[in-house]
């Protein structure tokens, strides 16, 4: 079982999970796919996959390794491949917008540019919303780095993505994911359709690969909470739903599950409201990120100065890194220097189940579950194959 790299030299409230770009991460899963599909310069398959020329990859929103674990008493099928199972990391932040990219594109964060879930246009000084995409820059240019599924198509393999109708030619989807052919749903409810998408696009031709996207277990973790019964329902009806897809694929077809990060739930009192606190707004031009993982840009005061307030503030609540600290580190991979204003000055990963929220985006005010730092918790995602 492939082991994420721990780093935390100063305490053990909450060990740090440094991702190894190149061997063990999300971005590393197509480009291992692709070796044994014969793609271009994917060379060797760094996790093992089992050998095949058509796949299924399901991805679980919100699928962490440590969630799963903690429920596999109530998940018969997962519990019966755990033993084949292997654990990966998301990159740096652990979030959707970020982990796609790195999924579509085999790439670090550093080198796709898409650093989390809100960050600034450095062009614009705009805050983008990476999922909602309502800022103006355009996908295709924004992230300009070629996808694997572009890369497969050119190589003759059908790539098909099955995903709620109303994903297809999103910002996010254009940017991370171009290149297959958009197999939609309208309602998430009738699994049997669903499955019956995925079958059939893996017959298209001798060499197929199938991106399944599921949604509904990080809307609840957030909603609900990750521990709660809502949550547990949705991944016992995934448990169901991978079982029959399953079931419903050819022998040949290899079916690989994993999720794009985990998920902590953080209590109400340990939400710091970052306007309340006149030492974390000095000097900071601009808040983005999440709240697990906050990108402060600075325009007008030392980075430096600005780290070392939240420190003082935060105490061991949070690492919190200057940009280029955290790039010395290795949090997002090699940095494009074309790409490196859109990180902020100063990152500020929060530690166990801390939060630092902001009244600027209302929206995570109503949060439950929470991701984006770099706790085990939320980097460590399930590699699981069928």
């Amino acid at each position: 079982m492939t082991q994420p790299t721990v780093s935390e030299p100063d305490a053990a409230l909450t060990p740090m999970v440094l991702p190894s770009y190149g061997s063990s991460t999300l971005a590393d899963l197509l480009p291992a796919v692709g070796a044994h599909l014969g793609l271009p310069d994917c060379g060797q398959d760094r996790l093992g996959l089992p050998d095949g020329d058509r796949f299924v990859i399901v991805m679980v929103d919100g699928l962490g390794w440590h969630l799963l674990r903690n429920s596999i008493g109530q998940l018969p099928y997962l519990a019966s491949l755990l033993d084949r199972a292997q654990t990966i990391t998301a990159g740096v932040p652990s979030t959707t917008v970020t982990s796609l990219a790195s999924l579509g594109t085999g790439l670090p964060p550093g080198q796709h540019g898409l650093v989390g879930y809100t960050s600034r246009i450095p062009e614009t000084g705009q805050i983008l919303n990476g999922l909602t995409w309502e800022s103006s820059p355009d996908p295709y240019f924004y992230q300009s780095k070629p996808t694997l599924f572009e890369q497969a198509v050119a190589a003759g393999v059908s790539v098909t993505s099955v995903s709620l109708e109303r994903f297809a030619g999103t910002g996010l989807t254009v940017a991370a994911l171009r290149g297959s052919s958009f197999a939609g749903f309208r309602d998430e409810t009738p699994e049997d359709q669903r499955i019956a998408l995925v079958a059939s696009a893996t017959q298209r031709s001798d060499r197929t690969l199938v991106y399944a996207y599921e949604r509904e277990l990080d809307h609840s973790g957030h909603v609900d909470g990750c521990t709660s019964a809502a949550w547990r329902g949705h991944l016992s009806r995934i448990d169901r739903m991978c079982e029959r897809l399953r079931q419903g694929l050819p022998d040949d077809v290899r079916m690989i599950i994993t999720g794009d990060h985990g998920m902590i739930d953080i209590p109400t009192d340990h939400q710091i409201m970052a306007e309340d606190n006149p030492a974390l707004m000095a000097g900071v031009s601009a808040l983005a990120g999440e709240c697990r993982f906050r990108q402060l840009y600075v325009d007008s005061d030392q980075p430096r100065r600005v780290a070392s307030r939240w420190r003082d503030q935060l105490q061991e609540r949070a690492w919190v890194r200057t940009r280029d600290e955290a790039i010395e580190d290795g949090w997002f991979g090699t940095v494009d220097d074309r790409l490196l204003e859109r990180y902020g000055h100063v990152l500020v990963a929060l530690r166990a189940d801390h939060a630092v929220m902001t009244r600027q985006f209302p929206r995570e005010l109503s949060l439950i579950g929470m991701h984006g730092s770099m706790t085990a918790a939320e980097m460590t995602v399930p590699l699981i194959c069928d």
